[in-house]
């Protein structure tokens, strides 16, 4: 199920179940991408309204507004030679905070004390259920899905300040979206980003040091992961900058394509 996070005029959000087939009531317009409506949040069993819309008339907006996001870096071994970095012997970690989280069509805020500002195309899981600790063969039951991220970091501040907040905390850092897909094998997808069209990055999952079973477990070990939170894993080779005017495109086999424009702080 692709499930995204909606709004209609201006409306409320709304979580919602996206597939082909016909809006509720108007058989006019058969096999066209709509939106059916979802009772209450995605977790658990989500009961479908019986409203349903054209997907040309909805908003979409990030597909969680999660508690915490807990990023991973050097998780792909060309991505740590291509910054001059070391693989780390176990994951490194950091947070992104909530306010830096954006959907899909929202623009990037360039920020006013960074010239550096890069793309990096990522893998993102979602979390399903409230865990900790949890064991390896038990990772599947946490995970409601997976959707794109583009880890925005400004680079010039990542490498002047020492540690990452600002860089990659800023506000617009982190778009997600378009939707969330639970029904996914994340071992081996492929993973590309575009600036303008142009080719950047293009890698695949499978060239991940530690696996998504692995960094849930890495990770809860440290602290509880509540519904919707978010961990990103990593990005492939071929990071790079991104400037005021520019669309940066993200796409991931299985999910879809998270597309934002840059602009200028106002």
């Amino acid at each position: 199920m692709r499930i995204a996070r909606f709004s209609v005029r201006e409306g409320s959000p709304a979580a919602g179940s996206v597939s082909f087939g016909v809006v509720e009531g108007d058989p006019s317009q058969p096999d066209s991408l709509v939106v059916h409506e979802l009772a209450g949040h995605p977790f658990g069993q989500p009961q479908p309204t019986g409203e349903s819309y054209r997907f040309q008339d909805v908003r979409l907006l990030s597909p969680m507004l999660p508690n915490k996001i807990v990023a991973v870096g050097r998780n792909y071994a060309a991505h740590a030679t291509e910054l001059g970095n070391d693989v780390p012997d176990v994951p490194l970690t950091f947070f992104k905070p909530s306010t830096s989280v954006i959907g899909p069509t929202e623009n990037i805020a360039y920020p006013p004390f960074s010239s550096d500002v890069h793309h990096e195309a990522e893998l993102a899981v979602v979390i399903g259920r409230m865990c900790r600790e949890v064991p390896l063969d038990r990772v599947p039951e946490v995970i409601l899905g997976y959707t794109c991220a583009n880890d925005v970091t400004a680079r010039d501040i990542q490498q002047r300040e020492g540690q990452w907040a600002r860089a990659k905390g800023f506000d617009t850092a982190c778009p997600l979206g378009p939707w969330i897909e639970t029904d996914l094998d994340p071992s081996d997808l492929a993973i590309t980003c575009t600036v303008n069209g142009e080719p950047r990055q293009n890698g695949r999952t499978s060239l991940m040091i530690r696996s998504v079973a692995e960094l849930i477990v890495h990770i809860s070990e440290a602290m509880t992961l509540l519904p919707g939170d978010v961990i990103l894993t990593g990005t492939p080779a071929g990071v790079g900058p991104l400037n005021v005017g520019d669309e940066v495109a993200v796409s991931i086999e299985g999910i879809g394509t998270l597309t934002n424009k840059v602009i200028k702080r106002g």
